[in-house]
């Protein structure tokens, strides 16, 4: 893979045809090294958020040493890279043949359900295998998340209680686990989750060796400033150490966004402007999904080689390759008001969610991939790249 400089170096020297993903693995592997020396207890990477090699070989790098993998795709990616890394099986909803091969072909013991019928299989296909490490996924609230995530796994009331019972009698170690919603905004998101999730366990009467919080851990974007992570861990810890149920159990986390945002960026061509829209060979049903689905608002920057006075700036709508009229980036995103066709436009944040969401729509979505050695747009674990960087957008553009 080709390595650049700077992004800025990068468009000088190939000026690109392609939409460009540019990863930073220096940012991952800070990321990864915040989390495994400030959260007391195991990291896991959610490795939905960024598959690539580059950044699994990043956060391991950065020590984390377990990983959250929800197919057997994402199974063989990690021990292609990490072949001592312990795996968590936590989609809680999987197939039989997925659930035997990663038993017996790949040596996962951790496994996550939310009914009787995922215990069931399970058991089944694991040959009521001794040595599980089951792990039953509460549902919990996401109030306070940018994209809600309780609407389709979870379980809750007399049935978690139920379901705590009979995978207690049927596993090595019993976890409960809960997810408040990615980009959480809000920390007491996890002491609530973490109190619904003492009152079962009380009511269930078993003894639990994981309590495991899950992800949500958020990022910073333009219009969108959560809490330091540090109020996040902190709140944590002090729920973990308040829930009266817990002898000697282990505590877990699964960031994924927080550790690989500022790892990626994208870097896009403009290809027409028509008044105060632009239109780029990216968007929407490609690397850009989150500005386009989610309301997220990346921070922008021209890559432009001439360097003088800090241009104007105005709002401008975005619209990607496809035909599809949806493929529209809302924003505002905030760029210099004489950009044009032929321009390079850079969308930081977008390591998480950018790459693993792209498509093929409409005959798009291919990509040329480099890692650049500058510092990503926005940073909570280091400097902000400056040089060249000549809009943000306006605060309270994304929702929160």
């Amino acid at each position: 893979m080709d390595r650049h400089q700077s992004a800025l170096a990068l468009v000088l020297a190939d000026q690109p045809e392609l939409p460009v993903h540019a990863l930073r693995p220096h940012a991952a592997r800070k990321a990864a090294d915040f989390f495994v020396r400030g959260f007391p207890g195991d990291v896991l990477y959610a490795v939905k958020a960024n598959p690539h090699p580059a950044i699994i070989d990043a956060v391991w790098a950065g020590g984390v040493r377990s990983f959250d993998v929800a197919s057997l795709n994402e199974i063989e990616a990690v021990l292609a890279r990490c072949p001592e890394a312990r795996l968590a099986f936590m989609h809680p909803v999987k197939s039989r043949l997925a659930i035997r091969r990663a038993y017996f072909d790949f040596g996962v013991r951790i496994f996550v359900l939310d009914s009787l019928d995922e215990l069931d299989k399970i058991i089944r296909e694991t040959n009521g295998a001794k040595d599980l490490h089951l792990v039953v996924r509460i549902a919990v609230s996401s109030d306070y998340a940018q994209h809600k995530l309780n609407g389709k796994f979870g379980v809750c009331g007399p049935e978690a209680v139920l379901l705590l019972r009979q995978a207690r009698a049927s596993c090595e170690e019993l976890g409960v686990s809960f997810h408040v919603g990615s980009q959480c905004m809000r920390p007491e998101a996890y002491r609530a989750a973490m109190e619904i999730v003492s009152d079962l366990i009380r009511q269930a009467q078993v003894t639990v060796d994981i309590v495991d919080v899950g992800g949500g851990f958020p990022v910073a974007y333009p219009g969108l400033t959560p809490p330091s992570l540090t109020t996040y861990i902190e709140a944590i810890a002090k729920a973990f150490e308040d829930m009266p149920v817990l002898q000697n159990a282990d505590l877990w986390c699964e960031p994924g966004r927080a550790l690989c945002a500022e790892a990626g960026s994208h870097i896009v061509r403009v290809e027409l402007r028509k008044g105060n829209a632009l239109y780029l060979n990216d968007g929407a049903y490609g690397a850009l999904f989150d500005a386009a689905h989610d309301g997220l608002v990346y921070p922008t920057r021209l890559l432009r080689a001439k360097k003088g006075p800090r241009r104007v700036v105005k709002p401008f709508k975005l619209y990607g390759p496809t035909c599809d009229s949806i493929d529209t980036l809302k924003g505002p995103f905030m760029l210099p008001s004489d950009v044009h066709e032929g321009d390079y436009i850079e969308f930081g944040q977008t390591g998480a969610y950018g790459a693993a969401l792209a498509t093929r729509f409409n005959g798009f979505g291919e990509y040329a991939e480099a890692i650049v050695e500058d510092a990503p747009l926005m940073s909570v674990f280091g400097e902000v790249e400056a040089e060249n960087v000549v809009a943000m957008a306006p605060a309270g553009a994304a929702k929160g």
